[in-house]
């Protein structure tokens, strides 16, 4: 991948954290591997693609980067990881319109002649 907003060199401290925590540090990098590599009843290619989908949802781009490179060696095609973004994307907006419900109550309430001021 090309450029980010935030520097791909940033990858540089993980080190760091892992100095200053190794016993944390590891017990993520276990779970991830537990979660992503064991055989299970998820295939890698799927796990990969709803981590496209939550990456996108999430917006990081070091998980984007990773996780398509990985659901591709895993046996995504092109078309599958564009469906998993529009996923994402779907569910992002759907958040949206469900919310939309506290401005519309809002409004109403605005509107009621009984409100508070």
């Amino acid at each position: 991948m090309r450029d980010y907003f935030y520097s791909l060199d940033a990858r540089k401290y993980y080190n760091d954290l892992e100095k200053n925590q190794k016993d944390m540090f590891l017990a993520f990098k276990n779970f991830n591997s537990e979660v992503f590599e064991k055989t299970s009843r998820l295939s890698r290619k799927v796990k990969e693609l709803i981590a496209i989908g939550v990456a996108h949802t999430t917006q990081c781009p070091y998980c984007i980067e990773s996780h398509v490179k990985a659901a591709k060696n895993a046996g995504a095609n092109d078309q599958e990881i564009a469906e998993a973004i529009f996923v994402a994307a779907a569910l992002r907006a759907g958040g949206a319109f469900a919310h939309s419900t506290i401005s519309m109550g809002v409004l109403k309430e605005m509107d009621s002649p009984l409100r508070e001021i």
